[in-house]
């Protein structure tokens, strides 16, 4: 990029002039003042030694760590800059060796590469819709510059940015969405250490989000894109495509670049990629300088153009020449570094020359203006504009001497010699006026926008006429003449009408006919919305810039009256005859109108009404044309689609048929007639976007039942069950995908900008009463559609799962639970992954939900027949559990709280205990009565106190039995004759230890008992589960039986010194609440019940159900 002063820019000719005119002004006012210049001292602006110092130490930094290539205007060696600073500065070479050392010695600055990534063209299209979701990569690789390259791009590049620089140094651009022309316009600041092995390094990516090639074809609008799915599913999901990479070194950049660069690729493939528009600057980060350091990067480099604008001026005063305003090379290319290095915005640098300008009093005028016209700066300076001459002109105006000294003979000669050149004069004004004028009224045909250079020659017309137009002698000469906007402005309207009716006439039929007329009428309201396009984005901008005229908007009214008109005139001819093929030229008509209409101003900005207001009304008569022909054209596509289609999925990953992708497209076009039908009036809107959500919702319906007949069709002569059950899947993936379809009209349709627009017209919920109930009911329809064929597949899969089901618990006994669910295991798996395979997630996932509700209800079924069996009730249970994890299938098949329903956990307690031995439901039993146990507070009953120990060294279970309290009166004296029965369950634990008793208290409701107990165990059995101490309190009866008056249990894992090795010292009081058994019997106590052929299980519940009809005999005494 070129800089402020890089090169001269080209003065124009008007300025060229009045920059020579004001030199040779001050030249004169030079000779006047011939010793003034040497008068003049050299100055440093004031700068202090110390400030000097620091500037010279800022110059000489800033050559010595310059960065890049070279401008062509610039200086490439930094010796020669070194040199001009020197003389600059006027540095002694003994001080400027000191300095230059100093600076060496100073700490390297940062080097940055300061890249902007401002757009791409031309990219490849990886996705279905042919475009790409493009995003950037990049960074600088180090260690990678070879010598004798060639300069720019390097060699093709298999690398890639992720695998060549450290994460932690990679930049990324955002992702630009849908486009093959991303603008992107970011910047990055990349760090490096050596610019001679450092490369910059672009790569494009195409971003691709997991999404099923299912919802893919959901979004086409054809079936162009079906190849690109094809290629999509051969790749890993969520796998970005590498769209090219830019690679330079940075040896080969300029200090500034602003290029498009082609996109390379990786290998052969598509080597046509495209081109990135890159800009870079390398800049400094941390320069180590004291000025840097200390003071603002503007007020540097303004004091540094400052010194060289100040040396410059002396060296030209010295050589008795007057500086024209232009740089030196040197000058340019230390500034230009020193600029770029600090990263200066365009603001400053462009600031910073004015600035200098102004405070440049003693400078001649004529360098100033040079200076400033040489930057390009754009400050205001006082030059004059060239005034208009001609040879005719000039001998308009009599000299005093011809005058003083002519006869009156010669006088009035010359008056009419004059008066026929002034007429002349007056003749060439008008006719060039009248020639330009009518230019401008055929411009459309004089300036093509097909020739390259027609708008720039349509300027320098109107600029010659506002030239001519400003002479003195154009106002004295043609004053009768108007203002120029106001003759250009009625020029541009009679061509824009004469152009109009030029098309109408090119536009007309051969044939004369009402159809041959629609289509002419069409192409020329096609051809007037091109030509206002033209306007605005080309000629409207020249006659604005100009000469303050609104091309466009004039354009726009003069023509829409003449379409206006043209248009009722055929509608009124047309609307009796209403043919289909009318009916969808009207319809094209219509959408161009709407086109042409929107090109307009909005309605606020508008002076009066418009001809083309309310158009739509125009075309009411063929609405039900439109709606009608709309829905034949989709329904005739789905007869034929479903037709054609075999019922075969369309690839491994895309589970409907070709039949399902047509219905998309199908009700895609339908949504895009709706929207471009898009109609104004809101109550009729409502009304036509009711009629279209009710023909989609039949031509749904309609798919529905021919697609199945078509499946009945071809499973007629079908043998293999196999392929009529594939069928069966596909028809129901079809439907699953129209049901998607379906989902989506709210938003293509664009329900909620209807419902605002209708707000104030339809009474509330009446949208939602019909639109919606509409969708609904045509999705209630699917579902039920759905659900019927998952349901079929699903009746076809039980009868085979309830079959091994029972299979399992007729297998011998010798085969082990694991292996006896092999086969239905299998069986599953061979069936489902089937359907997997062949039924999308939607679909598998419901028939999942159906196959494991008839499980769990054949596994109850089969689980209440084998209660008292553990052997077949531990295959159920096995077979349980490796049915949980196959409908899982590892968070594939159903969730977990799908699995784990009501049924499922009833189940699986049951089976839990029915497959547990005699042993093991009486130790779950004693576990449950701890619990009850622990979670009693209230002593209705009454409680009793021990203490209890274990001492290790002994082996002794040591249980001091203290009292009990608030026992129930059980006598009829209304008291008891309490005792404590003490046990240690369960029994098969304690086999060996007899049950202790408590002496007998008579008539005490409240007994102290004070009676220790030891019982000789080890600790083992004490610790497992269920193992508790049973105080059983009785009341004695002495002709009967003993009646119950509680019990409570003690847990031996809680007793002090059980799970230690230190003997228990200071023991504590336990108080235990009595409790009774279930009333309505234990689901443990009624498994053990069912096993008569085990004793031990029928002795511990002959005594279980003692207790329980003990314990209901004397229930509470109310209000204990």
């Amino acid at each position: 990029m070129a800089t402020l002063f890089s090169q001269t820019q080209r003065r124009p000719p008007l300025l060229r002039q009045a920059i020579k005119i004001r030199r040779h002004r001050v030249r004169d006012l030079q000779e006047a003042l011939p010793h003034r210049a040497q008068e003049i001292e050299p100055t440093s602006h004031h700068l202090s030694p110390e400030e000097r110092a620091l500037l010279y130490e800022e110059a000489l930094y800033t050559v010595l760590y310059r960065l890049g290539q070279p401008e062509p205007t610039h200086v490439g060696e930094s010796s020669e800059l070194l040199r001009y600073l020197q003389e600059a500065f006027r540095m002694e070479p003994r001080e400027h060796e000191q300095m230059l050392r100093q600076v060496q010695e100073l700490e390297k600055p940062i080097f940055c590469l300061k890249a902007t990534v401002k757009q791409a063209k031309g990219i490849l299209g990886k996705d279905v819709s042919g475009f790409s979701d493009p995003y950037c990569l990049l960074g600088i690789e180090q260690g990678v510059g070879v010598p004798g390259d060639s300069p720019g791009l390097q060699p093709r590049q298999k690398a890639v940015v992720k695998h060549t620089i450290p994460e932690e140094q990679i930049h990324r651009t955002q992702v630009i969405t849908q486009t093959l022309n991303p603008v992107w316009d970011e910047t990055f600041i990349l760090e490096f250490e050596d610019i001679s092995n450092a490369s910059f390094r672009l790569d494009m990516w195409d971003m691709d989000t997991v999404e099923s090639v299912r919802q893919k074809l959901g979004e086409l609008t054809d079936l162009h894109g079906l190849r690109r799915i094809f290629k999509e599913v051969r790749k890993d999901k969520g796998q970005d495509d590498f769209l090219g990479n830019v690679v330079l070194r940075l040896q080969d950049l300029h200090c500034r670049e602003d290029q498009w660069y082609p996109l390379e690729p990786c290998t052969e493939t598509y080597p046509d990629r495209g081109q990135c528009h890159l800009q870079f600057q390398f800049i400094h980060k941390r320069r180590a300088t004291a000025a840097s350091r200390s003071q603002p990067s503007y007020t540097v480099h303004l004091r540094l153009l400052q010194q060289l604008v100040s040396h410059e001026v002396t060296q030209h005063q010295a050589g008795s020449t007057s500086w024209n305003g232009l740089l030196s090379p040197q000058a340019a290319t230390v500034l230009f570094l020193h600029s770029t290095q600090k990263d200066l915005s365009d603001f400053h640098q462009s600031m910073a020359p004015g600035q200098v300008s102004c405070e440049k009093e003693h400078a001649p005028l004529g360098q100033a203006e040079g200076f400033l016209s040489a930057t390009g700066s754009g400050w205001p300076t006082a030059v004059s504009t060239r005034a208009w001459s001609s040879p005719a002109a000039a001998s308009c105006t009599p000299s005093p001497a011809s005058s003083t000294s002519g006869s009156r003979a010669g006088s009035r000669q010359s008056s009419t010699v004059l008066a026929l050149q002034l007429e002349e004069l007056a003749a060439s004004f008008s006719s060039l006026l009248a020639y330009g004028l009518s230019l401008i009224r055929r411009f459309r045909s004089v300036f093509p926008l097909s020739v390259s250079d027609s708008p720039a020659r349509l300027q320098s017309l109107l600029r010659v006429l506002v030239q001519m137009c400003k002479m003195k002698a154009f106002g004295e000469l043609c004053p009768e003449r108007g203002p120029l906007p106001l003759l250009v402005t009625e020029a541009l309207q009679t061509g824009t009408t004469e152009w109009f009716h030029l098309k109408q006439q090119q536009y007309q039929p051969m044939v004369q006919g009402m159809l041959e007329a629609g289509k002419a009428l069409l192409n020329l309201v096609q051809d007037i919305i091109g030509d206002l396009h033209q306007c605005q984005r080309t000629w409207s901008k020249i006659f604005h810039n100009v000469l303050k005229i609104d091309l466009f908007s004039m354009a726009f009214l003069e023509l829409q009256w003449l379409v206006a008109k043209r248009v009722q005139d055929h509608i009124a001819v047309v609307s009796g005859t209403m043919t289909p093929e009318m009916g969808e030229n009207l319809f094209q008509l219509y959408v161009s109108l709407k086109e042409l209409y929107q090109l307009g101003p909005v309605l606020s900005e508008r002076d009066g009404v418009l001809a083309l207001d309310g158009f739509h009304h125009w075309f009411q008569p063929a609405i039900p044309s439109w709606l009608q022909k709309t829905y034949s054209v989709a329904l005739e596509r789905v007869q034929r689609s479903v037709q054609m289609d075999e019922l075969v999925p369309l690839g491994e990953l895309t589970k409907h048929s070709t039949s399902a992708v047509d219905l998309s497209t199908c009700f895609a076009q339908i949504s895009h007639t709706a929207q471009q039908l898009d109609w104004p009036d809101p109550e009729e809107a409502f009304m036509i976007t009711v009629k279209f959500v009710e023909d989609t919702c039949r031509l749904a319906l309609v798919y529905c039942s021919l697609i199945k007949a078509r499946a009945r069709e071809l499973s007629a002569g079908q043998k293999d069950q196999g392929q009529a059950a594939n069928m069966l899947c596909v028809v129901v993936n079809d439907m699953e995908q129209l049901r998607l379809v379906i989902g989506k009209l709210p938003t293509q349709l664009a329900w909620e900008a209807l419902e605002q627009r209708v707000g104030a017209v339809l009474e509330q919920g009446q949208l939602q009463n019909t639109l919606h109930a509409q969708l609904q009911g045509a999705l209630a329809g699917l579902g039920h559609e759905i659900r019927t064929g998952v349901r079929t597949l699903a009746e076809q899969l039980e009868v085979g799962i309830a079959k091994h089901i029972w299979k399992l618990v007729g297998i011998k006994e010798s085969v082990l639970p694991e292996d006896a669910v092999l086969p239905l295991m299998k069986f599953l798996e061979v069936k489902l992954c089937y359907m997997n395979t062949n039924l999308v997630q939607e679909n598998f996932s419901s028939l999942l939900t159906l196959l494991w509700t008839h499980t769990l209800t054949v596994l109850a079924e089969v689980a209440a027949s084998q209660r008292s069996c553990p052997l077949a009730s531990s295959r159920l249970k096995i077979a349980l559990q490796n049915l949980e994890i196959c409908f899982y299938a590892e968070g594939c098949g159903l969730p977990p709280e799908a699995l784990r329903t009501a049924t499922f956990q009833a189940l699986q307690r049951d089976l839990e205990l029915q497959a547990a031995s005699s042993r093991e439901l009486i130790q779950k039993y004693f576990c449950s009565r701890i619990q009850q146990q622990a979670e009693t507070t209230d002593e209705e009953l009454g409680a009793v106190t021990v203490k209890a120990s274990y001492r290790a060294s002994e082996q002794k279970l040591h249980v001091e039995l203290l009292s009990a309290s608030s026992l129930l009166p059980l006598d009829s004296n209304g008291s008891s004759d309490p005792f404590v029965q003490l046990t240690l369950e369960p029994r098969h634990e304690f086999p060996e230890l007899a049950p202790r008793e408590t002496q007998k208290h008579k008539k005490d409701l409240h007994p102290l008992f004070d009676e220790t107990f030891e019982f000789l165990v080890p600790a083992e059995p004490c610790q497992k589960d269920g193992a508790c101490l049973l105080l059983t309190v009785l009341d004695h009866d002495t002709l009967g039986a003993d009646d119950l008056e509680g019990e409570a249990f003690l847990p031996l894992c809680s007793v002090p010194g059980l799970t230690g090795t230190v003997e228990p010292g200071d023991v504590p009081q336990t108080r235990l609440p009595l409790t009774y058994p279930a009333p309505n019997g234990d689901p443990i106590l009624q498994l053990l019940e069912s096993r008569k052929g085990d004793r031990e299980a029928q002795v511990f519940v002959r005594l279980r159900r003692q207790r329980a009809r003990q314990a209901s005999q004397h229930a509470p005494w109310p209000g204990r």
